[in-house]
């Protein structure tokens, strides 16, 4: 079977070698002329016989969207667009709608497999039709692990199926790595436990835990123990954004994955303008003495060699944040920001008003009391 392919980067060009591995004929064209088949995307189209099947491998967004609008002026009717690339699903409903304006197919394809696709196998997501899908099929084969084709390859459903399924793959993805990295952490700092990389190792048979990321994160271990000069600034590529928002949507909770996904946030902070508010905040209502930012990195860095007990973690805060020495001057302050009024709501910060429902706070306590005594 004939195949273009566009964007030959990373994935795309072990795809057309895995593709040709399998005996079908690729052509394919990047913008790097020194990978391309062809010069242009016209040349592609033109090596193609017709009924032809383009495969588009290039960044999700606007490129994506660009290159199958090119597509849709150069292919005819009866030609097949499979988008293989990191898509939001939305924008796969559009694409389709525009091909199928002109008898051009199309179909979403989410691709899992990273760098390791070459030996290992792809796997494949797709969204589409029925009649789409058989078309490509041989594509699919050739892509996809050996052995049984449902282990590693689903008709997912309808156009945007596909790219759906494979943003929920990378928001578990998400949780998982961010689990894995949790526990690292954990056993890095604990002082008996004194082979890291090995306790990874020794959980890759037999366990529950036991999976491809877990393999990985023993390769890393062992390429380097203690990960050093690895910066922790953590990006996404938008997918664990999207299952978030999916999970908002369709009011399905999802704690850990939104949890993993403002952790890879927090990475990209040298300071944490959320924290500040909260030092700030305990120097107010509790008198701490607020660190400046020289007191807190120094403290984090020490905090980083691994502390020997939560005793110790909290002696060395103290040192930095003594309570104000006047108890009276600490309560006038108080008393000062309760007079300024509250800042929501239509109470006071007095006892006397409520500061949530219907009911004040003396009415609520009292009525803990009443029934505490019938109970």
């Amino acid at each position: 079977m004939q195949l273009g392919l566009i964007g030959l980067g990373k994935m795309g060009g072990n795809m057309r070698e895995r593709i040709r591995r399998a005996g079908h004929e690729v052509v394919g064209y990047d913008r790097n002329p020194e990978v391309s088949d062809v010069k242009t995307l016209a040349a592609l189209v033109k090596k193609l016989d017709a009924p032809r099947v383009v495969w588009v491998m290039v960044p999700h967004g606007d490129p994506t969207r660009e290159t199958v609008a090119k597509l849709g002026e150069l292919l005819d009717k009866g030609d097949l667009v499979i988008d293989g690339g990191n898509s939001r699903f939305t924008d796969d409903i559009e694409n389709e709608k525009a091909l199928k304006a002109k008898g051009i197919g199309y179909l979403d394809c989410g691709v899992s497999g990273g760098i390791w696709g070459l030996d290992n196998g792809y796997g494949l997501m797709v969204g589409g039709t029925k009649a789409n899908v058989n078309k490509a099929m041989p594509i699919f084969d050739a892509l996809r692990p050996e052995g049984p084709r449902d282990e590693g390859f689903v008709h997912a459903g309808d156009i945007g199926a596909g790219h759906y399924v494979k943003m929920v793959h990378n928001g578990i993805e998400y949780g998982l790595m961010h689990a894995y990295a949790e526990g690292y952490e954990l056993l890095a700092k604990k002082d008996i436990v004194k082979d890291v990389p090995g306790s990874f190792k020794a959980w890759s048979r037999g366990t529950v835990v036991r999976s491809w990321l877990l393999d990985l994160m023993v390769k890393a271990l062992e390429e380097n123990p203690d990960l050093e000069d690895v910066s922790d600034y953590t990006a996404d590529s938008g997918e664990g954004r999207w299952t978030v928002e999916e999970g908002i949507a369709n009011a399905v909770p999802m704690p850990v994955i939104s949890a993993s996904l403002f952790a890879r946030f927090a990475s990209r902070q040298d300071q944490s303008p959320t924290m500040q508010a909260v030092a700030a905040l305990r120097g107010e209502f509790g008198g701490h003495q607020v660190m400046t930012i020289a007191e807190g990195d120094t403290l984090r860095s020490e905090a980083a060699a691994g502390p020997k007990s939560t005793a110790t973690v909290k002696a060395k805060a103290a040192t930095k944040e003594k309570p104000t020495k006047s108890a009276p001057k600490a309560a006038a302050k108080g008393r000062k920001a309760a007079a300024a009024g509250p800042s929501s709501g239509a109470g006071s910060t007095g006892a006397s008003a409520p500061t949530s429902g219907t009911g004040s706070t003396r009415s609520t306590g009292s009525t803990r009391k009443r029934t505490a005594k019938k109970a």
